[in-house]
């Protein structure tokens, strides 16, 4: 039969800053990037979009980020009107974010060379980077991450989404930011919940592929519950490290049904949206850990040792492991989020799961049993804990 046959690939390559101050006259990382990006090319716009969250911590930013490109005009244009929405999972959940940003888009003449620049949590980083991937076919993307949780995982990453038909990331993208900057100081405005939220997507990447980097985090939990600085810019930087590392050697796109990342996720997507997002997604993350650690302990593949360890790690970094929407009727409950998990990414289900700490493994099926027997054991931990 004739046919014809086209294969092509596409590369993709950017870089993940660390500073301090981003927007200080005399830091000139953001600067030195635009620099080398519009180096004899025509001038460029350049929309910014800010979490309202971090407004309200940092007051003076939108003065600083006008005065900053006050002095940074080669080839550069700011658009002056900042667009402020409120951040966490209320920007995902609101379609009409999202045509406010493709609004300002069309608005303001942002076209496929210029800018659109997210400065927020995660939530706020995936709406924008779905709105611009959406404008034009493609607007090219900053990620200015503040919070622990999008410093180290989702801001360095390719994904872009909303929420939709109360569905976890329903509507979405995938195309790589064009740079990415991580600026310390929004850290220290967040509040213990947030700081802490974003720890657990550290532990999730150490235990499916690195034993030493949990001992790490294990015997530094209580500096990172009390908020050390040193402790956290190490593991911000680690667990981004290994975030791209895994983008770059697998599968970045998830073509196939595997999502080896997304450990302890198909119960936390599910939890947040039983929670109606009161659930922070690191929270549920951390629940979701705790229950797949267990789970993978009644196989017989990790030791009650182990699971303890894994355990008792989260609850020293201040996490609680138990819901009661855990317990929730079957049909509309946590376990639903198995069948939502395997639809979102296709193909058959796959969970990662433990077969020991630093190594996970893929399993094509859950046991209903044990899972409900892993929550059980969540409850009455959680019990003993208040006694």
């Amino acid at each position: 039969m004739d046919h014809l046959h086209q294969s092509f690939s596409v590369r993709f390559s950017y870089s993940v800053f660390f500073t301090e101050r981003l927007f200080d006259s005399a830091n000139t990382v953001f600067a030195d990037f635009f620099k080398q990006q519009l180096a004899g090319g025509a001038r460029k716009k350049l929309l910014f979009v800010i979490d309202s969250g971090v407004i309200a911590a940092h007051p003076s930013l939108q003065t600083d980020i006008t005065q900053y490109f006050a002095q940074e005009t080669d080839n550069l244009d700011l658009i002056q009107d900042i667009l402020v929405i409120p951040g966490g999972e209320t920007a995902k959940n609101d379609p009409d974010f999202v045509e406010t940003i493709v609004n300002a888009v069309d608005r303001y003449g942002i076209d496929r060379h210029s800018y659109v620049v997210a400065l927020g949590g995660g939530s706020l980083l995936d709406l924008v980077g779905y709105a611009a991937a959406i404008s034009h076919r493609g607007i090219r993307h900053i990620r200015i991450p503040t919070t622990v949780l999008s410093q180290n995982d989702s801001g360095v990453g390719v994904k872009n989404g909303v929420n939709y038909r109360g569905k976890k990331n329903f509507l979405g993208t995938f195309v790589p930011p064009v740079a990415v900057f991580n600026d310390s100081q929004f850290l220290t405005t967040l509040d213990d919940r947030d700081w802490r939220a974003g720890i657990s997507e550290a532990i999730k990447v150490a235990l499916i592929k690195d034993a030493s980097f949990f001992e790490w985090i294990e015997q530094h939990a209580e500096q990172l519950a009390a908020r050390d600085m040193t402790a956290m810019h190490y593991l911000i930087h680690r667990c981004a490290q290994m975030h791209l590392d895994h983008i770059a050697g697998g599968d970045p796109f998830e073509m196939g049904s595997s999502r080896p990342l997304d450990f302890g996720h198909w119960s936390a997507h599910k939890l947040e949206q039983l929670s109606d997002f009161e659930i922070r997604h690191g929270e549920a993350v951390a629940i979701g850990i705790a229950m797949d650690s267990l789970y993978s302990n009644r196989l017989g593949w990790i030791s009650d040792t182990d699971a303890n360890r894994i355990l008792g790690t989260l609850r020293t970094l201040g996490f609680s492991l138990y819901h009661p929407m855990l317990d929730f009727n079957d049909s509309e409950g946590v376990l639903k989020g198995l069948s939502e998990f395997r639809e979102h990414l296709g193909g058959q289900l796959t969970i990662m799961l433990l077969s020991a700490i630093g190594k996970g493994v893929e399993v094509h099926e859950m046991d209903a049993t044990r899972i409900r027997q892993a929550i059980a054991t969540l409850r009455e931990n959680e019990l003993s804990a208040i006694l």
